[in-house]
């Protein structure tokens, strides 16, 4: 058999088999045959999601601590641009060369200063106010007695049992009992593992984060690079857009937390020192602190200082010093945090305490921590879609009125 004629057999199995893939009726199993394949695929990935949940754990795992590496640089990012921009203003080539790794090394150093500063003022007075709730712990006790007898004396509904606390203890006490020597034994060693284990992430976290503060700026050359490589100018422009909305919402929501945490946190502790508050100071702290938590966290800080009064101080000082530090609540979260804000996040409360408790639920403390900035950009997407589909349906509209009518129409 010649060369041509084989050529021509082969260009007339190629034609055939052109004409049977573009056949009406394979183009219209095609879809069916896809939409099989996936139920195929489904199918298993449900039969072995034990085992690709476990796959994706071990993986979670391994990158945790380049995760919250990631996230620690990007909030140290803040400052450490504003220092590189410091020092480009020198005009000095050597040092504007250098100006990423030296902006690093300058952070690190005022970082360690000031948790070294911190821990100088913080760590004493905690040591101190430990040691006095602990020798003063049976007056606490004898306090935590008697407000459970003038409660269970009051005149409650049925339905609100009564509080016994040798119950209570008893029941702790036969809870701890249980647990044999081996276990505690083995429970020592875990822990001696889990710190050790703890200990080495956040070693590795730091390390991470420094590498990625002074990769920053080739961090985002890349993703600019990746995204205009990927999507068309249009949705590169869109993903954009929206990306440099979250950047700003992350950065916005970081500062004002942070200076509306100093401030209520400092206004906390004065009120507490006013009223003697032995515990003014780490009171203070921790309600500085969970104020990054919004609407939950100032009222759980509040809570924590008012129970924390009423077990040292009494209940007439605790209740009296309540109305105050909720109405310094009140004023921050009206007035304080809405001049911060200056309108950057036009999130309803309800929305937030929805975002929050969502994002609690699937992520933990860092979930509500990041909650209000993406919820805030999801709504922008969602308000910018509504806002699309309107448009688009009143062009169409005007289109139709703008038509002439035919003969019949018109003399209808």
């Amino acid at each position: 058999m010649s060369l041509s004629s084989i050529s021509n057999e082969i260009a007339i199995k190629d034609d055939y088999m052109n004409k049977f893939f573009q056949s009406r009726m394979i183009r219209s199993i095609v879809p069916y045959f896809l939409l099989a394949v996936g139920v195929i695929i489904a199918f298993h990935v449900v039969a072995e999601i034990s085992v690709i949940w476990g796959v994706l754990s071990r993986i979670w795992g391994i990158i945790v601590p380049f995760f919250y590496g990631l996230i620690l640089a990007y909030i140290l990012n803040m400052p450490c641009s504003a220092i590189q921009r410091l020092i480009k203003r020198t005009k000095n080539d050597v040092l504007v060369k250098r100006s990423r790794p030296i902006a690093v090394l300058i952070l690190m150093l005022i970082v360690i200063a000031l948790v070294t500063l911190t821990l100088n003022l913080v760590i004493p007075t905690v040591t101190r106010s430990i040691t006095q709730f602990i020798t003063e712990f049976e007056s606490y006790q004898h306090q935590l007695q008697e407000m459970v007898i003038w409660f269970n004396n009051l005149d409650l509904p049925d339905f609100i049992p009564a509080i016994y606390l040798d119950d209570i203890l008893a029941m702790l006490q036969g809870y701890l009992q249980n647990f044999a020597a081996g276990d505690i034994v083995a429970s020592i060693f875990a822990g001696f593992g889990g710190v050790a284990g703890g200990i080495f992430r956040t070693f590795l976290s730091i390390v991470s984060c420094i590498y990625f503060l002074i990769e920053m700026e080739r961090l985002h050359a890349f993703s600019n690079r990746l995204v205009a490589a990927v999507f068309s100018e249009k949705n590169k422009a869109t993903i954009q857009k929206y990306c440099g909305k979250l950047n700003f919402n992350f950065r916005q929501y970081i500062y004002v937390q942070t200076i509306d945490g100093l401030i209520l946190g400092s206004l906390m502790t004065i009120l507490l020192l006013i009223f003697r508050s032995p515990y003014a100071l780490i009171l203070g702290l921790m309600l500085g602190i969970v104020n990054y938590i919004p609407y939950f966290g100032s009222i759980f800080g509040t809570l924590v200082a008012a129970i924390v009064m009423a077990f040292t101080q009494g209940l007439g000082t605790a209740a009296f010093a309540s109305v105050f530090m909720f109405g310094l609540q009140q004023l921050d979260g009206n007035v304080i945090q809405p001049k911060l804000m200056g309108g950057s996040f036009s999130l309803s409360p309800l929305l937030v305490i929805i975002s929050v408790t969502v994002g609690g639920a699937y992520g933990g403390m860092l979930g509500m921590l990041v909650a209000i900035p993406i919820v805030a950009v999801l709504k922008d997407i969602l308000d910018g879609y509504i806002q699309h589909r309107e448009a688009r349906k009143l062009e169409a509209q005007e289109i139709i009125e703008d038509e002439p009518l035919d003969d019949e129409a018109s003399w209808l």
